[in-house]
């Protein structure tokens, strides 16, 4: 005899679609050039759809390193996190925009802020802050081992 079990089909919990009560929406800085701009796919996520923050700080390491890697005119090492703040949560599908500038320079090293916006909603080009950084790489030669960075062009 052939006895059929019928389950309830596994459902994720609801996910309230992007609000949250803290966001104070604003503009993309103007006049300012992107270090970087993505996406988050659902395997950046968990379950209910917010970004894990460890994919965050990857991209912005990365973001960093752009103009950095300009200024050193060459390899560079990413060696310390400064801060790291996390304002808003990330969703998959928001499309993510990464600003990043240079805010010191030492003898070997360089110090950048990265400013992440998120916006929410393409089509009402809902726009929040959602992370902040600051970063600081080393200009490494071909050994690895750290070298001056150059002096400024122009």
């Amino acid at each position: 005899m052939l006895v059929r079990v019928r389950r309830a089909a596994a459902t994720l919990p609801e996910r309230e679609e992007h609000s949250v009560p803290t966001e104070n929406p604003v503009e993309l800085p103007a006049g300012k050039i992107p270090a970087l701009r993505v996406m988050p796919r659902p395997a950046d996520a968990n379950i209910h759809g917010d970004v894990f923050g460890g994919w965050i700080m990857s991209h912005v390491d990365i973001a960093g390193s752009v103009p950095a890697v300009r200024r050193a005119n060459g390899r560079i090492a990413t060696v310390a996190v400064n801060s790291f703040v996390f304002e808003q949560p990330v969703f998959v599908g928001d499309l993510l925009t990464f600003y990043a500038d240079i805010v010191r320079v030492g003898t070997t090293s360089l110090t950048v802020r990265v400013e992440v916006y998120s916006q929410r909603n393409r089509v009402d080009d809902h726009v929040v802050k959602v992370t902040e950084a600051t970063l600081t790489y080393v200009a490494t030669d071909a050994q690895r081992r750290p070298r001056p960075v150059p002096a400024q062009k122009g």
